[in-house]
């Protein structure tokens, strides 16, 4: 979760975007085969061709589903994308909001990804400015190993936008990549008229659930290893660390009004005070994140029976 100046990574997703079934197909893969990857088969089990196979490995680990080093699936990747898991199929559009939020504050592997939730602030931007501004970061912060080459750092800065915008039929963003990336539902980013440059505005995110927050939150709280967090820390990444508020694009009003109603969702965990003038959360009881993405889809089980 924290920023690694020495842990980075760029350009291993081939320059496919995440696609909506990717996951799922991927992660059911290596349940059955914890060495698909390895396979001369994985094509065929796949479904795709060997570039994308290597996009589908990489976009599982970069969204924390399945381990880096051994390549088998994480405890939340089980929790959540098994066939008896909360999600499989990524129906629910929580599940796409935890998965961003698991890819954004994974650094080593998403490090464009962290640096443009939790680093880039300019509302609005073309792809060239995104580009010369990713590869002036790296540039900055990279001094003591091999920096990505300009050509592979524009390659993340065009494809990031483009994975997490709606298509327009009067635009230059490609169709299919478009239509197959889940993040896309996020709104997150959208494009001018014309396609010439994009938006990503803060705003108050209703459609967030707060069991992804609180999941996010107590991630915050664990990383750290503190009981009190200022507002302003969740809103705005500092010390290295992703923020909540930067990473979800919301308001500052909107964090706040957020995490009121967090404090409600699962009693005795979240508290807010204001101390010697510094409007605060409080972490009261330590829960496991689990906690809260387990409340989240025991809730919707529950709408549904009814």
């Amino acid at each position: 979760m924290k920023f690694n100046a020495e842990s980075m990574a760029f350009g291993r997703h081939e320059t496919f975007a995440l696609r909506y079934g990717w996951l799922s197909k991927g992660f059911q893969a290596v349940v059955k085969n914890s060495k698909i990857f390895k396979s001369e088969d994985a094509t065929v089990v796949l479904g795709v061709g060997k570039n994308m196979v290597a996009a589908i490995k990489y976009w599982l680990k970069a969204c924390q589903m399945i381990d880096p080093g051994t390549g088998k699936p994480t405890d939340l990747g089980k929790h959540l994308l098994s066939k008896r898991g909360f999600d499989p199929y990524l129906e629910d559009e929580a599940t796409i909001w935890l998965l961003h939020w698991l890819l954004v504050t994974n650094p080593e592997l998403a490090t464009s990804w962290f640096w443009f939730f939790n680093r880039y602030h300019k509302p609005e931007f073309t792809g060239q400015q995104l580009t010369t501004a990713l590869i002036d970061y790296v540039n900055d912060r990279v001094h003591d190993r091999k920096k990505p080459s300009p050509s592979t750092l524009k390659n993340d800065a065009l494809l990031l936008p483009r994975m997490y915008t709606q298509s327009k039929g009067n635009t230059h963003t490609p169709l299919e990549d478009a239509l197959d990336s889940p993040f896309a539902l996020l709104k997150l980013v959208s494009q001018s008229a014309g396609g010439r440059s994009y938006q990503s505005l803060p705003q108050a995110r209703p459609q967030l659930p707060l069991g992804i927050l609180g999941f996010a939150v107590c991630q915050m709280f664990a990383a750290k290893g503190i009981v009190a967090l200022p507002i302003e820390d969740l809103m705005y990444s500092r010390d290295e660390f992703p923020a909540p508020g930067s990473v979800f694009r919301l308001t500052e009003s909107g964090l706040v009004t957020k995490l009121e109603r967090l404090v409600y969702y699962i009693p005795g965990v979240f508290e807010m005070r204001d101390t010697a003038g510094q409007h605060q959360l409080y972490l009261s009881e330590k829960l496991a994140p689990l906690a809260f993405i387990k409340q989240h889809y025991a809730t919707i089980k529950k709408r549904k029976a009814a």
